[in-house]
């Protein structure tokens, strides 16, 4: 296989100064730095402590969701509780952090000291931070809303993915949607009594089967005075699953070229649909294939002056009736938003080639309850997930362990550090738009590079297009 490169355009380097990305040639020469703010500070990623820190309290959980990792067949993840000792090895990284967040697999509510976190963060964090996690809701009584209330928490976000309670049932298996409606009865009833209100939200899991339910869902968070709604896209960690993500693995730079030069080739006579078959074919062609052929020339030309990669056997799968049906039912609940005064979060109806990952902008760090500190959700565990007909085989990526080393100097070490520079340069593929994928480079059980030659496991991640959103 040969290496691939974008070495010919542009990329963004780190400042010297304060570690804000400047544009450079290819050679890196002749950077001119424009400081985003007259004292040149650094952007999140580059502080000498994160803003953001995403604290997993337990893997253990009371229900059984059909989406959920650990209901898939063959995945790894063991089940226990973040000691109290491993929550106080964090507090070098408290005073400064504007969020934390007491979320990863598993319900946060069976934490018996979900409480104590919460208190003794807020007690040193500045009055601007907040702490929040998200929950099923299921245990969410009024004697421990009050009891969160008093601890101090911010923020709470429930999973809700249907009005109906035989879908609810169905992906929210021992799940009952009522349980939600009390829990948010407590709530607002604890943050009345402590004098501020817990910000409450819902997050709902877009699938094909439930996309129809999103409307009501928004109209059913307004009634019950939640104030934002998050939606995001499902990953199918079963391949049983796969089949019901309400979005297709191609960026939206890949279709668009393949649409336009499909559009062109029908108004001339020419069915680029046949190009399978053109791929295919032994022997002497048609006169047909070889205009076919010209304009398949053309089409990849033209994506390759844009560094778009086309997946051809994806683009020619590709049904664009779900995409534009998911579109429709996430602007009718924009309007149900807007009228409701519901604060809404749409992911994108297909992967953005223009990338931005939130979790390393936003200076943020994934902790699990074995004390690992890892960089995002996506390196956070060993699992394998299901996107566009691949199997990913996804290793933690973790930079060190709190009961060995000060969370500070995990974050500022040369590892971590380095991680969260490759990542800011966006200088990686996007594997799902290649026609080798996924290629050893990005699959193998230990990565070590990809095909532009980055160190970072990011090219097959697709949390930085817009797919997927989580509590922040």
């Amino acid at each position: 296989m040969s290496v691939m490169s974008n070495a010919n355009h542009p990329v963004a380097q780190p400042c010297m100064q304060c570690d804000r990305r400047v544009s450079t040639g290819s050679n890196g020469n002749g950077a001119k730095h424009v400081p985003a703010t007259p004292e040149c500070a650094p952007q999140p990623a580059f502080r000498s402590h994160p803003s953001k820190l995403f604290v997993e309290v337990t893997t253990r959980c009371n229900l059984r969701c059909s989406m959920c990792v650990k209901e898939a067949n063959g995945q790894r993840i063991a089940e226990g509780d973040l000691s109290l000792e491993t929550f106080a090895r964090l507090a070098p990284a408290l005073p400064q952090l504007d969020t934390l967040i007491l979320n990863g697999i598993g319900e946060p509510l069976l934490h018996p000291q979900l409480e104590r976190f919460i208190a003794d963060a807020k007690r040193v964090m500045p009055a601007s931070g907040h702490v929040g996690f998200q929950s099923n809701g299921q245990l969410l009584d009024r004697k421990r809303a009050f009891s969160l209330a008093e601890a101090g928490v911010d923020r709470i976000c429930i999973s809700a993915d249907a009005v109906s309670a035989d879908i609810f049932g169905l992906l929210r298996r021992g799940g009952r949607p009522e349980m939600i409606e009390t829990a948010a009865v407590a709530l607002h009833e604890a943050g009345a009594g402590r004098g501020r209100a817990i910000s409450l939200g819902v997050e709902f899991v877009a699938m094909r089967d439930n996309l129809h339910q999103l409307p009501e869902i928004v109209r059913w968070a307004a009634r019950n005075r939640f104030s934002f709604v998050i939606v995001t896209h499902m990953v199918a960690y079963n391949p049983d699953m796969a089949g019901s993500a309400a979005f297709v693995a191609v960026t939206d730079l890949s279709q668009q070229v393949h649409r336009e030069f499909r559009e062109r080739a029908a108004a001339d006579g020419v069915d680029l649909n046949q190009l399978l078959s053109l791929f295919m074919h032994v022997g002497p062609g048609e006169p047909a294939d070889y205009h076919r052929a010209a304009y398949i020339s053309k089409m990849v030309a033209h994506a390759s002056q844009q560094d778009v990669c086309l997946n051809h056997t994806r683009l020619l799968q590709w049904d664009e009736a779900p995409v534009r049906q998911t579109s429709e039912w996430f602007e009718a609940a924009e309007e149900i938003a807007r009228q409701e005064g519901i604060d809404l979060r749409l992911p994108a109806t297909v992967p953005t080639r223009a990338r931005r990952c939130d979790f390393v902008e936003d200076g943020s760090c994934f902790v699990s309850w074995e004390g690992d500190v890892h960089p995002c959700y996506f390196l956070w565990h060993r699992y394998s997930c299901h996107i566009g007909g691949y199997a990913k085989q996804v290793q933690p990526l973790s930079f060190g362990n709190l009961a060995k080393e000060d969370v500070l100097d995990i974050w500022n070490g040369p590892a971590a550090r380095a991680f969260r520079g490759e990542v800011l340069k966006y200088d990686y593929p996007f594997c799902y738009d290649c026609n080798v994928a996924l290629c050893n480079y990005v699959d193998n059980e230990e990565f070590s590079s990809d095909c532009y030659m980055s160190s970072v496991p990011c090219g097959a991640c697709l949390w930085p297009t817009g797919v997927f959103h989580c509590l922040k």
